[in-house]
């Protein structure tokens, strides 16, 4: 049987009145669709133009094209040379609606020649490893299928047996989690910031296929198991984004499930059919043609055309609808202008799940950016919020513990 007649049988199969009125170009288009959700982005696109670097007195100034990004306060990383090159951009000096131009200052700039920069990529990724922020790290391997995945681990000043484990966001880099270092070690907890499948730095998959949360959660029970091997006795997840989903995944699928005290995510991924809509919408695809690809990766007929090894059930990553069976307190922090993420699916498990779920809104942080415009806000919920969870348990049954510290780690750096 050919490949296309397969694919004829399997939307029968599965209800495929949708492929016979949808057409073969808009099968094309859903099978596109489809694709670029699953498929890993190796090349960043430099969509960030650069138009000036400016030698002031004080430093380092940069005039760069206004864009949604770039005119929202904060600190900002700005990768550029392919990725090579990494500054640290902070404050806005000047803004030009008009010539639809920002002029910034540049706080740092860790690699590469930022004054010859012309494009690059906005990213919340602001510091590039954790010496940067004045935390020493030590590069450890984790055991996951097909290999080894780099990890960095941040010890807590004094030992602990309770571990943070930090997940990157789909696309994104670990440096994506150096955000959190700080309240985790405030908080006594050693971090292990993570890589895991497809994300160029720990072994791809065999299909070279995302799964949205329902494969890369092995990474992280690896990780959990590594933590264990390692002392600890507890772990608190920590995700970003689609790490969100894979942290979701591991509370809900892994052995050490019940090793998991709590839950921090930033901007997560709660229901991949809200999210893959919204994609649809904003790439004026036709929701049907939006479904039909959704179809694509969950049917397994649908994997041939799409190259994974096996389907994606999105139901069972829809955790609006399973709300109730969180059994793991949570923290979800999510800006409400979202473009990438919507915030709805996070608001809606806080109200269906409130013994388990707290959610915190922030304003004008776009996807993934809430510590990057508020870092003192983000710091303070998070911290406030795990001292309530990792308080010494009251329960006949449990093990005491050491007091949290009561102020941040004199040792830090300010």
């Amino acid at each position: 049987m050919s490949a296309s007649a397969k694919w004829a049988v399997g939307g029968v199969i599965a209800g495929g009145a949708a492929a016979g009125l949808l057409g073969a170009g808009s099968s094309a288009l859903a099978l596109y669709f489809a694709r670029r959700v699953i498929t890993p982005v190796r090349v960043r696109d430099e969509n960030q133009e650069v138009l000036a670097v400016i030698r002031a007195a004080d430093g380092l100034q940069i005039i760069l094209a206004a864009t949604e990004d770039t005119t929202v306060e904060g600190t900002y990383g700005l990768f550029f040379d392919g990725g090579r090159g990494h500054a640290r951009i902070g404050r806005i000096l000047s803004y030009s609606p008009a010539e639809r131009t920002v002029l910034r200052e540049v706080e740092a700039v860790y690699s590469g020649d930022l004054t010859k920069a012309r494009r690059g990529y906005w990213s919340g990724a602001s510091h590039p490893d954790p010496a940067s922020i004045g935390l020493p790290a030590e590069d450890v391997e984790v055991d996951v299928e097909g290999g080894v995945a780099p990890a960095w681990l941040v010890r807590a000043a004094v030992p602990s047996d309770i571990w943070a484990i930090m997940v990157h966001g789909r696309g994104a880099s670990r440096q994506e989690c150096l955000r959190a270092l700080r309240p985790a070690r405030a908080l006594g907890m050693t971090s292990l910031v993570v890589s895991y499948r497809n994300d160029g730095l720990a072994p791809s998959a065999p299909d070279g296929r995302y799964g949205l949360g329902s494969t890369e959660w092995r990474d992280v029970e690896a990780a959990i198991s590594f933590a264990v091997a390692n002392g600890a006795r507890e772990v608190v997840l920590f995700g970003w984004s689609m790490g969100g989903a894979i942290c979701l995944q591991t509370a809900d699928l892994s052995r050490h499930h019940h090793l998991i005290r709590a839950m921090v995510l930033d901007a997560p991924v709660i229901d991949w059919v809200n999210v893959l809509a919204h994609h649809a919408q904003l790439n004026r695809i036709p929701s049907a043609v939006g479904k039909y690809g959704q179809l694509m990766m969950g049917h397994r007929l649908g994997r041939r055309l799409t190259g994974l090894a096996a389907p994606v059930d999105l139901k069972p990553m829809d955790w609006v609808s399973r709300a109730v069976e969180l059994r793991t307190p949570t923290l979800i922090l999510h800006s409400v202008d979202d473009e990438y993420v919507p915030y709805g699916p996070s608001a809606s498990i806080a109200e269906k799940n409130p013994e388990m779920v707290t959610f915190e809104s922030f304003q004008n942080a776009r996807h993934t950016k809430e510590w990057n415009v508020d870092p003192e806000r983000w710091e303070g919920l998070v911290t406030a919020w795990l001292r309530r969870q990792l308080a010494p348990r009251t329960n006949p049954g449990s093990r005491p513990r050491k007091p949290l510290p009561a102020v941040p780690d004199a040792n830090a750096p300010e």
